[in-house]
């Protein structure tokens, strides 16, 4: 799909998933390395028994489909080598503080003058802007002060973090979509972009709908475990645990069994459990059951099943019975076996193993979308084939008018049929960007989303959900009932007029409707169509619905989330909906690139439990080179110490201090003025005294805001923060500096915040561009403006009654 491209990836282990994505899509990657190596090739975990420049596991995981050239900026040869890749460019990707291009003397405006139509991409903790830009950073203290730390764990301990590095995994991948946005802006201005990406920003938008709760509802949302809304849904079996939601849907499902296991009486077959759930939510209403109840006859029920048990009879009663995986567990999942998602991989010693496979699959007729045609390189490994084409390659100019006021997506239309939370992030995106989105739903079948609170001033309210608000940014909305006949014939009325059409309805929904992409595609053979649900479209699980959080529990989120003598407690909400959609805007603008230079449609399956794998691709390996299975820790490290989230001054105020090195534990001590524990003057003493560090940091931080702790230990270089709340992130002067956070008038909230950006592209507001939707708003303006529709044929469809 970008096999036209190429990038130089002068990246470490902060971001270069981003590059890898862009080589799955047929890019040519170049890593430009220092004759030493880039820091990534020894980030743990590593292979022990071996010493080679490919021991990282996280290396091996994240630089599939690259090439390596060592270049070193002392010898003048090797620069007009390095100027002369930059020149042949389309994109180059850095990380910082302490980038490569900034140790060999350049900045963006040099590599502008080499090339100055390439798309410059630079992944740092807090982006380009005071006060943060030069604070240090790392996981635990960027998952803090971004936000998801204090969603996450149970309410009388600190808060957690997935015990597993995700920051730069979630920067690196949106760095990948805030690159072809821009990229899309050097087609329609022909002028070169710089695309500055924020780790922080990118992981408060893994706190979903607590994002800006306390600007919307008045409070803050809070830790409370492995509940969800205040319901458990985490409950222990036979070998572990099972996630589970307590509501009538798993209730009927288990009814014929739980009567004949004796967990419940034969008399629940007399209740009402088309109307129960909602009965539960009336405080009026009278309910043979009550929550605790429900729960308390699950566990009964679970206590002597095994995972497996319990998902195989889910699977085959279509009922969600997530287990928590382990990384063991995982491997041995048929579902993903049957749909050939594992990849053999050699490792440096010899050892093959199974790797996280590509993260889409091309459905029907074409070449696949993605490919891996080559793994992590050694050192060098490509240099004097690198250093032989460039005398050949020129890169292409764009030569177009000057179009600056021309958004990215301008022009194009969007069919959004999906809902919740993966689908809908995936056609904002689009929105943001120009796209003129129109999203389908209904009164009879609103998204749930719209069900969900935060809602404005705590009142519910089909239009008063920032839960569904933060996700529908600058959409239209077309109230039709898909259940009538009249109303897939306006549905296929859109689809004829659109470019893309997203969905993320359980298989087999759109074929029923007469939807499929075999119809769609008769329709309108250029369409590019995105199916995206939980397992994806085909293998023996495929069926199964569900949430963010069920298909957390199956990845194995849920395992490495939490504290390790209590049940797990899983990262926040619907955690694999903050992944996926990433994934997929990144596909979605290379597949609209790809078409705009061949006319070429085509159908696209992303099973969201696949993509998210990627998030854990080094812990895979690792599992099976070392034996080592990773699981809850709290907040703290494998490898340096001393890492935690520390009480400070205040109710329930926390600061995330994480030490790395010998050199940061002085400079805290120097700066805190405790006595450091004998036997702590290295890392592996430290390891061993954590639990001693802990104690000392724990008396001095109580003394101290978390902000003021953060401004002392940031001052002598360690990382350290503040855990946010959204009242925090709102008045966050990073944020601020930003403007992350955008106002927009709302048809009945008012004016009310919207989450920005991950990235920010120098001269360009990225938005988004309006408020999101009221139900059916903008219904008589798509039937007019957009579909084209005559006053009669306007009047027959709202005849009809299919506009509600």
């Amino acid at each position: 799909m970008l096999d036209c491209y190429r990038v130089i990836d002068l990246t470490d282990h902060r971001g270069e998933i981003g590059p890898m994505l862009l080589g799955d899509l047929g890019a040519d990657v170049i890593r430009v390395e220092p004759p030493s190596g880039s820091a990534s090739r020894t980030v743990e975990p590593t292979i022990d028994a071996d010493s080679s420049d490919r021991r990282s596991l996280s290396f091996l995981a994240f630089n599939r489909n690259k090439r390596s050239i060592a270049l070193d900026p002392s010898v003048e040869a090797d620069r007009a080598t390095f100027e002369a890749l930059v020149e042949s460019a389309d994109f180059i990707f850095e990380s910082a503080p302490g980038s490569v291009l900034a140790i060999w003397g350049y900045d963006v405006d040099s590599i502008s003058a080499l090339n100055d139509q390439i798309v410059h991409v630079r992944i740092s903790p807090f982006g380009d802007d005071e006060p943060y830009s030069e604070f240090v950073a790392n996981d635990l203290v960027l998952a803090a002060m971004g936000g998801p730390v204090s969603l996450q764990g149970p309410a009388d301990r600190a808060p957690v973090r997935v015990s597993v590095t995700q920051v730069w995994r979630h920067a690196g991948v949106e760095a990948a979509a805030g690159a072809l946005v821009a990229h899309r802006r050097v087609q329609t201005t022909g002028e070169g972009q710089y695309v500055d990406v924020s780790a922080q920003s990118a992981m408060t938008w893994t706190m979903l709908q607590a994002m800006d709760a306390h600007a919307i509802q008045g409070f803050d949302f809070e830790r409370a475990g492995s509940s969800m809304g205040g319901i458990d849904i985490v409950h222990p079996c036979a070998d572990g645990y099972i996630v589970a939601l307590p509501m009538s849907q798993v209730i009927v499902g288990l009814l014929e069994p739980m009567i004949a296991a004796g967990v419940i009486g034969a008399d629940a077959r007399e209740v009402d459990w088309d109307n129960f759930d909602m009965a539960l939510r009336d405080p009026e209403a009278e309910v043979k059951y009550s929550m605790p109840d429900m729960i308390a006859i699950l566990r009964r029920y679970f206590i002597d099943k095994t995972k497996a048990e319990l998902l195989a009879y889910g699977i085959e009663h279509d009922i969600t019975l997530m287990p928590v995986n382990t990384l063991e567990e995982l491997l041995d999942l048929e579902h993903l076996g049957m749909r050939d998602y594992w990849r053999d991989v050699e490792m440096p010693t010899g050892q093959i193993v199974r790797s996280p496979g590509l993260w889409a699959k091309r459905q029907g007729e074409g070449a696949p979308l993605l490919s891996v045609r080559s793994e992590a390189p050694k050192l060098d490994e490509h240099g004097d084939e690198i250093r032989n084409e460039l005398a050949g390659r020129k890169r292409s100019r764009v030569e177009v008018p000057r179009a600056p006021d021309e958004l990215p997506f301008e022009g194009l239309n969007v069919a959004d049929f999906a809902w919740v939370g993966v689908g809908p992030i995936s056609a904002k995106y689009l929105a943001d960007h120009g796209a003129t989105v129109v999203r389908v739903e209904s009164e009879n079948r609103p998204d749930v989303l719209r069900g969900a609170g935060p809602f404005k001033d705590a009142i519910p309210g089909w239009n008063r959900s920032q839960f569904y608000g933060d996700f529908n940014t600058s959409k239209r909305s077309l109230a039709l009932d898909l259940k009538s006949p009249i109303a897939i014939d306006v549905a296929k009325d859109l689809i004829r007029q659109s470019d893309v059409l997203i969905e993320s309805f359980a298989p087999g929904a759109m074929i029923r409707m007469g939807l499929d992409y075999a119809h769609v595609r008769e329709l309108n053979p250029g369409i590019i169509m995105v199916s995206t649900c939980l397992m994806g479209q085909t293998g023996p699980a495929a069926k199964l619905a569900g949430y963010g959080y069920h298909a957390a529990a199956l990845a194995g989120f849920y395992e490495v989330t939490g504290w390790p003598d209590l049940a797990p407690s899983g990262p926040w909400t619907a955690y694999t909906d903050t992944i996926a959609p990433r994934f997929i805007s990144v596909l979605l603008a290379a597949a609209l690139d790809r078409r705009r230079r061949t006319g070429e449609g085509c159908l696209i399956d992303l099973a969201q439990l696949e993509a998210s794998l990627h998030f854990l691709g080094p812990e895979i390996l690792d599992l099976q080179v070392s034996g080592h299975s990773v699981s809850r820790l709290g907040n703290r490290s494998r490898f340096t110490s001393p890492q935690s989230c520390y009480p400070a001054a205040g109710e329930d105020q926390w600061v995330a201090i994480a030490v790395e090195t010998d050199a940061q534990w002085q400079a805290l001590l120097g700066a805190s003025g405790i006595q450091a524990p004998a036997g702590t003057e290295t890392n592996a003493g430290r390891l061993v005294q954590h639990d001693a560090i802990d104690d000392v940091l724990s008396a001095w931080t109580k003394t101290k805001s978390p902000h003021e702790i953060m401004a002392l230990l940031q001052a002598v270089g360690v990382p350290a923060g503040a855990v946010q709340r959204s009242s925090d992130l709102l008045v966050d002067p990073q944020y601020q500096a930003r403007s992350f956070y955008r106002h927009h008038e709302h048809g009945e909230m008012g004016e009310v915040p919207y989450a920005g950006h991950q990235y920010r592209i120098r001269g360009y507001d990225s938005g988004p561009r309006g408020p999101a939707p009221m139900l059916g708003e903008h219904s008589f303006e798509v039937l007019t403006e957009v579909l084209g529709f005559s006053e009669e044929r306007v009047s027959e469809v709202f005849a009809a009654g299919v506009i509600v």
